[in-house]
């Protein structure tokens, strides 16, 4: 789950008013049931308390026209919500020279089948779990699912069987 905390400084005073003296601590934490906690109190003892709840795993979607970073949290999720589309993950690596040449091309085919939803997955340490249940041994490799069953793979950046197999996938 991302949090994304902006803090801005209180409005300039005139020299009339009361200096600004404030200090403000905050302090976020998270919880296995998927809720977030945001306490801040500042110098004066005054304390704001806001509980979010919310889940990574229910709010994962994926934005057709565009390739979605997933997770092993939202991966699967995102799958299940594309219903029959055809779905095309990239596995990746950040250090694989040849999945950096074929991620602009990758990007490319998002924009082009808007019928169709892109999604990559560094399989990195965090998602290794995930990479081994898909059966990755190369990078990169092109996994296409349809009704949540995997229904072709490209391993490589062999962008011209991943066109094809994008094809077959669409039209079955």
């Amino acid at each position: 789950m991302a949090l994304r905390l902006s803090i801005s400084p209180p409005p300039i005073r005139s020299s009339a008013s009361p200096s600004w003296t404030s200090t403000h601590m905050i302090a976020i934490s998270f919880s296995s049931s998927s809720s977030v906690g945001l306490s801040m109190r500042t110098q004066e003892k005054r304390r704001t308390r806001v509980m979010v709840r919310s889940s990574s795993i229910d709010a994962a979607e994926a934005v057709v026209g565009q390739v979605t970073e997933v997770n092993k949290d939202t991966f699967w999720p995102i799958v299940k919500a594309a219903g029959d589309k055809a779905v095309v993950v990239d596995m990746y690596t950040q250090w694989c020279g040849p999945c950096k040449v074929i991620a602009p091309k990758f990007q490319e085919l998002s924009k082009k089948y808007l019928d169709v939803v892109f999604l990559k997955l560094d399989c990195n340490q965090e998602n290794k779990s995930l990479a081994k249940e898909l059966g990755i041994r190369v990078v990169p490799t092109f996994k296409i699912l349809k009704d949540n069953k995997i229904v072709k793979e490209v391993t490589g950046a062999k962008f011209d069987d991943l066109v094809v197999a994008i094809e077959t996938a669409r039209s079955s």
